[in-house]
């Protein structure tokens, strides 16, 4: 993405995003767990969840993208910082679309074995990030 600019006020860009992945990932996770809990919850704030859930995707691809582009400046990166970077987008991007199939679900009245999915990716997701 060589679009993106390397800096922020004369910050690196890079961190500021991975601050916002690292808020948001785990937060959205945490309130699809209150969706699956409480459907009522999916329901009403369903909508912001995934607007979370697809901005953690967001950040999570920003902060890859900009990883890199700081990396070949520093050229002293860690290996496991790397290939963090390199798999969350996935990680965030499964949990966001399980998020959006769940709330719709749950527009319908049609939840099925999803919130047990979204439960479990959530998990996954969580202890991936941390």
């Amino acid at each position: 993405m060589e679009f993106l600019p390397e800096t922020i006020n004369g910050l690196p860009l890079h961190p500021l995003v991975v601050h916002a992945a690292v808020v948001l990932i785990p937060l959205s996770g945490a309130l699809a767990l209150l969706m699956v809990v409480l459907p009522r919850f999916s329901i009403r704030f369903g909508p912001l969840v995934v607007v979370l859930a697809w901005g953690a995707v967001g950040a999570a691809l920003v902060a890859k993208e900009t990883g890199e582009i700081l990396s070949e400046l520093v050229n002293k990166t860690p290996r496991v910082h790397t290939e963090s970077g390199d798999v969350m987008p996935y990680f965030a991007l499964a949990q966001a679309v399980l998020i959006l199939l769940l709330w719709l679900a749950d527009r319908r009245g049609r939840r099925g074995i999803l919130g047990m999915l979204v439960a479990l990716v959530t998990v996954v997701v969580v202890v991936a990030t941390a």
